[in-house]
């Protein structure tokens, strides 16, 4: 019975992987973003999220090329800060939906809609917001410092990354992308 159990779930893996079968050009790129991946704990580790999480973005972001290199640095820069890729995804779902050239009303920047002011508190001036890996190098080092300040309550750090705090409406924003898009079920 428990082997029967662990078939289906190790099926279920497998199928949910590999729905949408890659094109050479997208297996290619597969291949080169898994042989550099570090933050993964092993190389099947790195292809079951890496093709799931592709398949999801690829509505967003057209060129698979920016997809893996979205896709790689989200999972090593969330590993960095100890948070969960998929919430790092769910923000800039959110935030920009995935536009790398989203600049808010009040001048907020990039994948994860960085505020200019954090380049003198956390890099320099001339850094690029708009640049993949500084933007979400920033926005990830963003989260996990209000998650911290905020004592492990994800609600109160991802009002005051938005600049909401004491509101719901954001957090719950970020929560029903999480669920609906790029919450890991397997």
């Amino acid at each position: 019975m428990l082997l029967c159990v662990l078939t289906g779930l190790q099926t279920h893996i497998v199928n949910a992987a590999t729905l949408e079968r890659p094109d050479d050009e997208t297996r290619t790129l597969l291949h080169q973003t898994i042989d550099k991946a570090d933050s993964f704990k092993d190389r099947f580790d790195a292809e079951v999220w890496l093709v799931d999480m592709d398949a999801r973005l690829a509505r967003y972001v057209k060129n698979p090329q920016e997809r893996m290199h979205i896709l790689q640095l989200v999972h090593t820069e969330s590993h960095r800060f100890q948070l969960q890729p998929e919430l790092v995804l769910s923000v800039m779902h959110v935030e920009s939906l995935f536009d790398r050239y989203a600049v808010s009303t009040v001048g907020a920047q990039g994948l994860m809609q960085v505020m200019p002011f954090w380049k003198n508190e956390i890099g320099t001036t001339s850094d690029n917001l708009t640049d993949i890996a500084t933007n979400i190098r920033y926005g990830c080092a963003i989260l996990k410092t209000y998650l911290t300040r905020e004592k492990g309550n994800m609600m109160r750090a991802l009002a005051r990354y938005n600049g909401s705090l004491g509101k719901t409406w954001y957090p719950e924003r970020v929560f029903n992308a999480w669920e609906r898009y790029w919450f890991v079920r397997y």
